[in-house]
């Protein structure tokens, strides 16, 4: 089983405590997030995985009501029902009342606390359901129709008003880029989606986690190929647009930040980088690996080892092994 804690400590015993419809340790925790907005984002979205139904969020919020905290993990754990409920492939009206219900949870947190960057996370990904923009959108009716307009010509119109909220908050929020990666995954093409991602990409600061961004974009596109058992793994990976964001993720993300800073970065993107450099046949696999540790993640290797028929579990180990295998080669 994976752990959803990883190596943050604090967030495991917060999460064992929510496993044990207990909210306080949950709501201490988050107390030390203010102010440090990708920490925050990182742990809620974790909770709220954590919290399944949502028992003991609903039980804080009912002895706390106006607790800012308590309202922005309850628009978190209904905003990942709602979005459950469409993977699902809940009947559209039941989408619209769950989305619905999600929305107002968020708005009720943005009216809370408007600095919180995390409620707009939540609204942008609501807009993967079939809600109204004018719903979800403060600045809808200063327009005509539909969404805001891309900052790109080259974009496509889209719900860029919530990105645009997370990003006066906290600047480069890695859970919104993907959100809205998401989103253009659902409602436009995967195709697009790659193009949005190396878009983000092209823009990103050096040390930004939105260089991985590509990575999650290359694998979801890997799916629609390869996804019903179809071979090309090798070829897939082994393009030169794959290879040139595989380096980039690696020289400008991974090798910029300092030793002692990457227990922060997330495993997730650890793993999508290991994965693609291995893949690639690119240097550098092997130290990702060792930043990894014991605390690998499904993704990516669930979704590309289903295409091929293989336990995730046993491909990881594989590729990890040839990945130590090379490094020893350049040593």
């Amino acid at each position: 089983m994976v752990d959803l804690a990883g190596r943050d400590d604090e967030l495991r015993v917060a999460l064992e405590d929510l496993r044990m419809n207990r909210w306080l340790a949950t709501r201490d925790m988050l107390l030390r997030t203010y102010g440090d907005w990708p920490l925050r984002t990182a742990r809620s979205q974790v909770l709220a995985v954590g919290a399944g139904d949502g028992a003991a969020v609903a039980a804080w919020l009912k002895e706390e009501p106006n607790n800012p905290d308590a309202l922005m993990m309850w628009a978190r754990v209904l905003t990942r029902q709602a979005v459950r409920a469409l993977r699902k492939g809940l009947h559209a009206e039941l989408l619209r009342r769950a989305g619905g219900i999600a929305r107002d949870a968020c708005w009720e947190a943005v009216r809370r606390w408007p600095e919180d960057p995390v409620p707009w996370v939540c609204l942008l990904d609501l807009a993967k359901l079939p809600l109204d923009a004018r719903y979800l959108d403060p600045f809808f009716k200063q327009r005509r129709h539909g969404w805001g307009k891309a900052p790109d010509p080259s974009l496509f119109p889209g719900p860029w008003p919530l990105l645009d909220e997370v990003n006066r908050r906290d600047p480069g929020s890695r859970e919104a880029y993907h959100r809205m990666r998401e989103y253009v995954a659902a409602h436009l093409s995967g195709g697009l989606a790659v193009d949005f991602s190396r878009w983000v990409a092209s823009h990103a600061p050096d040390g930004s986690a939105l260089l991985v961004l590509p990575l999650y974009a290359f694998v979801a596109d890997y799916q629609r190929q390869h996804g019903n058992g179809q071979g090309g793994a090798l070829k897939f990976w082994t393009t030169a647009r794959v290879g040139h964001h595989a380096r980039q993720a690696r020289d400008d993300w991974f090798y910029r930040v300092p030793a002692h800073a990457r227990s922060r970065l997330s495993l997730l993107d650890l793993n999508h980088l290991a994965y693609a450099l291995v893949t690639c046949g690119e240097t550098g696999a092997n130290l990702v690996f060792e930043e990894i540790g014991p605390h690998a993640t499904s993704g990516p290797w669930m979704q590309v080892s289903a295409s091929l028929g293989r336990d995730w579990q046993t491909e990881y180990r594989r590729l990890r092994g040839a990945a130590f295998r090379q490094g020893a080669r350049y040593r």
